[in-house]
């Protein structure tokens, strides 16, 4: 199972256990979060699309902070002896994917794992 989780204004493919570097979010080490911008969802065989999001969440854990290596940004103007010099580290956060969960895939993945027939899973309102 995989989604595609807006974060921050950008957009990451997540998995379940995998481990990725966001802009800088504002929590603390430990704490866990729950993203519920999902654009896109995919399951077993199923696959949702949002318009422009789907229904569903993903939950992650804080693992830690951490700073980029410096960037240094060099102007100069030629013949008037101005030089300036700067330099930028990018900050961001490591989070840990625990789970992603939808409720229309969540629910027909445990029907399907169930075994059950699929005549059982008629929905009354879409008669």
């Amino acid at each position: 199972m995989f989604a595609v989780v807006e974060i921050n204004g950008q957009q990451f493919n997540v998995q379940k256990e995998q481990v990725l570097s966001v802009p800088l979010l504002d929590a603390k080490v430990g704490d866990m979060l729950k993203f519920s911008n999902l654009l896109l969802l995919s399951g077993n065989d199923n696959l949702s699309f949002g318009n422009p999001y789907t229904d569903g969440c993903v939950t992650a854990k804080v693992l830690e902070h951490w700073k980029d290596e410096k960037i240094l940004i060099f102007h100069k103007k030629r013949r008037k002896g101005h030089r300036k010099l700067n330099g930028h580290r990018q900050r961001f956060t490591k989070i840990q994917i625990n789970d992603i969960s939808a409720s229309d895939i969540a629910i027909e993945n445990k029907i399907a794992e169930s075994g059950a027939p699929d005549y059982l899973n008629i929905d009354e309102n879409n008669l």
